[in-house]
């Protein structure tokens, strides 16, 4: 059983790695050319910038202002969340957007459900949607993987739409694997966005389930 320290033990270190993703994240996006900003993301319909804003609304949204948006998408949490990051991405600059997570580093939100792994998935994966997207070779250091990947469940994978059915993830650059079927192989990184239910370009996946996850290439 798991003691009040560990747990306090492990909530630092999942701090640690949520603000060093975030400073990282943001002097990357600082390097982007404004037609990188324009491109689109791993998100279906956003660009990068609107990943990049949506990444910091929860900084930036007190809980009352939330709920209010809420209200006006009727309830609908992707119409809000869509809804706010169009419109802060048309409001605030690039530097302006990478500063917020830069300046919220240690900033303690987290989403409804999940704590700070939760809240270090949001940003590993969201990084993950525009470097990927953009052909750009960043790799997530493997401590903040390992947290992220030992916290897949069947629940999540149900949030985000994943059917694993008949499928066994395994890691080439790890030693991690998930579920039993058929073997598909990949990045750590790649099973991850997979498992976070985001679909990979063409050639990324190795195994017969692979095109399950995969776009084709034409569709690039």
């Amino acid at each position: 059983m798991e003691t009040v320290n560990a747990r306090k033990r492990k909530n630092t270190e999942v701090r640690d790695a949520i603000a060093a993703e975030r400073r990282e994240l943001a002097d990357l996006f600082d390097t982007l050319s404004p037609e990188q900003w324009d491109e689109p993301s791993l998100c279906a319909g956003w660009r990068v910038r609107e990943v990049v804003a949506h990444m910091s609304m929860g900084f930036r949204l007190s809980l009352p202002r939330t709920l209010a948006e809420l209200v006006r998408a009727r309830g609908n949490l992707h119409r809000m969340t869509d809804r706010v990051a169009r419109r802060d991405a048309a409001a605030h600059s690039a530097g302006a957007l990478a500063g917020f997570l830069r300046d919220n580093a240690r900033h303690p939100w987290t989403p409804p459900v999940g704590g700070f792994a939760a809240a270090l998935g949001h940003d590993v994966v969201h990084g993950l949607d525009v470097t990927v997207a953009l052909g750009l070779d960043r790799r997530v250091p493997e401590d903040r993987l390992r947290i992220l990947l030992d916290e897949i469940r069947p629940s999540g994978l149900r949030f985000f739409g994943v059917d694993l059915d008949g499928v066994r993830l395994c890691a080439e650059d790890l030693d991690w694997a998930y579920g039993s079927g058929a073997p598909l192989s990949g990045t750590a990184q790649d099973l991850l966005l997979l498992a976070y239910g985001r679909r990979l370009p063409a050639g990324r996946l190795r195994g017969e389930p692979g095109s399950r996850f995969t776009h084709p290439a034409e569709d690039l």
